[in-house]
């Protein structure tokens, strides 16, 4: 732990030098100017040479660069704003005073100095110092570990399909490191695909994880139980599951659940209170997958039906979230037929360029909420 005294004085160097050896902080740095304050941490060099430095000491009035300017110069460094910079200043100004907090430093002694004054400050600023190290360090591991699950989050989502039979993909644009959309979809025998898209409420790390739990009994309950109405049920239970006491959220999702049977040339649906999905049928005819329930998890217990699309020939089907059509009308709800008409044009493109082409310039960083959107083409 280091403290860097800055003072074009040698006598001030001296006097701060020798309170602050006394009280028992021996690793001191001097500098004579606010240049070799910027050596000494290498302000103007890509590698940080003093990693250590805990605080500054730093006179106001220096010639060249003051110690405004130079504690304006570290506050714009990202390397450097977090070390407290404390004036010791024979100026008694108050609006330079004033100046100085603004500028960024976390407080000042007058000249001449008292010790238990100089002292007692030091140590509050090395305890902010302390806390902010903390926080910093906590919040990388944090940030570490939510890298880390969202890798896992994105692991577990489906795999494009393009067998002899079908082909379903996808294009996935989370809005934070951790998402509230899902889909996944499974080859339940040799005929015969189960899909799923699902929005989770809110998103962050709670819908991420709730997101998780329905994954890790989907592939499960897809597979195992074969009337799809007893599928919602059963994903209803799960969501019920999730009571936390003196907690007034209930956790629940939208969904469209579906059955592809390439072989009977059928789609079986169920739309959980999810947007209306759109079905390009034999190139001429237009199906919507309209809501047919509430939302899993929302209450107890759902009255599920379930809706069929028969295809003689070919079936295109486009599954999206509400952050789709909210990032295309800028948060404004877009009329169903705006929709088919800008989707009908465009259906032949594949998922990710279809998102870009209807929706351009959209990322994580501009948009409110995730964005996903699931192509189903029957062959």
């Amino acid at each position: 732990m280091s403290i860097i005294i800055v003072d074009d004085n040698a006598t001030n160097q001296l006097i701060i030098k020798t309170i602050l050896n006394k009280a028992g902080y021996t690793d001191l740095k001097l500098a004579s100017s606010a240049k070799e304050l910027f050596d000494i941490l290498g302000v103007h060099s890509t590698i940080m040479k003093e990693r250590d430095a805990e605080l500054i000491l730093m006179d106001m009035m220096m010639p060249g660069i003051d110690g405004l300017e130079a504690c304006k110069t570290l506050q714009k460094d990202a390397r450097f704003k977090d070390i407290p910079i404390i004036f010791v200043t024979a100026v008694g100004d108050s609006n330079k005073m004033a100046e100085a907090l603004d500028a960024g430093a976390s407080d000042y002694v007058m000249k001449p100095i008292n010790r238990l004054e100089l002292l007692a400050r030091i140590r509050s600023a090395l305890r902010l110092k302390k806390e902010i190290d903390w926080h910093k360090e906590r919040d990388q591991k944090i940030k570490t570990k939510l890298e880390l699950a969202k890798q896992v989050q994105l692991s577990v989502l489906s795999k494009a399909i393009d067998d002899e039979n079908i082909k379903i993909n996808a294009a996935y644009q989370p809005s934070s490191e951790l998402a509230g959309d899902f889909y996944a979809w499974y080859r339940i025998d040799k005929h015969r695909y189960g899909a799923i898209l699902l929005d989770m409420m809110g998103h962050g790390i709670s819908a991420s994880l709730v997101c998780m739990y329905i994954s890790s009994v989907l592939r499960d309950t897809i597979t195992r139980i074969s009337d799809m109405e007893q599928v919602i049920h059963e994903l209803n239970r799960y969501m019920n599951q999730l009571h936390i006491e003196d907690e007034l959220i209930n956790y629940y999702f939208t969904a469209i659940y579906m059955v592809i049977d390439t072989e009977e040339k059928l789609i079986e649906y169920v739309n959980a209170g999810h947007p209306t999905g759109i079905a390009f049928v034999d190139d001429h005819t237009i199906e919507l997958l309209e809501q047919s329930c509430e939302a899993i998890g929302l209450f107890n217990t759902l009255k599920v039906n379930k809706h069929t699309i028969r295809y003689k020939k070919d079936i295109n089907i486009l599954l999206y979230t509400d952050g789709l059509t909210d990032a295309m009308n800028h948060g404004s709800e877009i009329p169903i037929e705006d929709l088919i008409t800008l989707l009908s044009n465009e259906q032949h493109l594949e998922p990710t360029a279809l998102v870009k082409h209807i929706i351009p310039g959209t990322s994580p960083s501009n948009q409110k909420d995730d964005i996903c959107l699931v192509q189903i083409q029957s062959k």
